[in-house]
């Protein structure tokens, strides 16, 4: 007899889950404190649009979505960079004309996942519903509604998918003496903002529509996705305090004009309405989240942010949440109803990856906002390009962790960083890379890259 699922949190991993797990006959409760985002619009500030990859196009091919998300996305086929005083330019994901990424809309796919959850027969969702604590011994969930009244759930398992602020995942830290509950949350000392490119004339794009935009300054930076309305989600990322800072702007429209035109000038003409969508979103942090274990007792299991948050430089929040189901699948296929040892392998073999992709988000907010005006990692990146092109068993570090899903993170990460200091210090030697030997560069990077496994083993 399949067990009793309680799932707390209906966003993108919750829902995913809830449809994968129903699929597989399980019945589920879903709960959400928020209400039902299919009627009600979503909070301003908050991100609604992503990027989505391989590993996260391979948990909605396990729910067959695959295909429905990509026809509500727009692919984007590298960075757009707009250097200050300088000339945009293009700069391809990867050598690969195959590989590329999408832009998708988060309440959009969240949508279609929940609605395809309720088709299965096998889920009930329940909104308004806050998780307040979560009964371990008792096998019980302590649940609020928006008036205040107090219920409790039974459940057989429980599933935490509720995001960095985790109800499930408070509940947990409550048993640190006995759980030895580990936790940290490192914060940038950069937030950011939301604002937005309007569509242009009937619904034209004001800017190149396949690409991701990225206005790269010292010490800050501003990025751009399409959507398919032919607006452009903009963020901005900028310090909270100091001499360019959330904190120096204020509210005073002055500041804010000048602050625009002064660094980014090519977009401001986009921006008809920047100084009140400036006013009206707010001002968020951005955070790492890394904690273990993920489970009290082996009947409940916290994924996704709730597990991992990470900040979103690498594009791979959601598709990290994503390969967690697929992951949690894998073992499901493996054991059965074997949630002893299901929970105990997913531990062991997700959080080295949730790791490594917390800390390779954490690099790309700097190769965003610095590197990509260094003119050495423009020669390495177009090193990478040529390599990728001529050469389709070759992934660089990007290409490893977006575009290669057999690959663990884990593995994308120290593969990939030895792969960039090989071939940043080749590049700092080269002056034109039109006139280098690229299969000597082939043959270099083969060689290294044997000794550097032969050594990991």
């Amino acid at each position: 007899m399949k067990k009793k699922v309680a799932i707390v949190g209906a966003g993108l991993c919750g829902s995913l889950l809830a449809l994968r797990l129903a699929q597989l006959g399980y019945q589920i409760d879903v709960f959400e404190k928020r209400p039902d985002l299919r009627k009600v619009t979503l909070d301003a500030g908050r991100s609604i649009n992503l990027a989505l990859s391989d590993r996260g196009l391979k948990g909605l091919r396990l729910v067959g979505l695959e295909d429905a998300a990509k026809a509500i996305s727009i692919p984007m086929h590298g960075r757009m960079i707009h250097p200050k005083g300088a000339e945009t330019y293009f700069m391809k994901y990867s050598g690969r004309e195959t590989d590329y990424i999408n832009s998708i809309s988060r309440p959009g796919l969240n949508a279609m996942l929940l609605d395809e959850a309720e088709k299965t027969g096998n889920i009930k969702l329940h909104f308004n519903q806050s998780c307040k604590n979560v009964l371990f011994e008792d096998h019980k969930i302590q649940l609020q509604d928006v008036n205040g009244n107090i219920s409790y759930y039974d459940y057989d398992l429980v599933f935490g998918t509720d995001g960095a602020g985790s109800a499930v995942r408070t509940s947990m830290s409550k048993r640190s003496s006995s759980l030895r509950f580990n936790f940290s949350q490192q914060y940038l000392d950069t937030g950011y903002k939301e604002l937005e490119i309007p569509a242009g004339e009937n619904g034209s794009f004001r800017i190149e529509k396949n690409a991701l935009h990225i206005w790269p300054r010292d010490g800050f930076m501003m990025i751009a996705l399409p959507n398919l309305n032919g607006s452009f989600t903009v963020t901005l990322f900028f310090p909270f305090t100091g001499s360019n800072s959330f904190e120096y702007l204020g509210q005073d429209d002055e500041k804010i004009v000048q602050f625009f035109n002064t660094h980014f000038p090519s977009a401001v003409p986009h921006m008809p309405d920047l100084v009140e969508d400036y006013h009206q979103n707010p001002s968020s942090s951005l955070g790492t989240i890394k904690c273990f274990p993920w489970s009290v007792d082996r009947r409940s299991l916290i994924m996704g942010d709730a597990a991992h948050a990470v900040v979103p430089f690498y594009g791979q929040g959601m598709n990290a949440s994503f390969e967690d189901v697929t992951v949690l699948d894998e073992l499901m296929a493996k054991h059965g109803e074997d949630w002893d040892s299901i929970i105990t392998e997913y531990d062991d073999k997700r959080k080295p990856d949730a790791d490594a992709i917390g800390d390779l988000a954490v690099d790309n907010f700097y190769e965003m906002r610095d590197a990509t005006k260094d003119p050495v990692f423009g020669r390495k990146r177009a090193l990478e390009l040529q390599l990728e092109n001529l050469y389709p068993d070759y992934y660089a570090k990007y290409s490893l962790v977006t575009f290669n899903e057999d690959i663990s993170y884990h593995e994308a990460m120290t593969q990939g960083r030895f792969q960039d200091e090989v071939l940043m210090n080749f590049a700092r030697g080269i002056d034109d890379v039109s006139k280098v030997d690229i299969s000597k560069v082939k043959a270099m990077m083969d060689e290294k890259l044997k000794e550097f496994k032969a050594q990991k083993s």
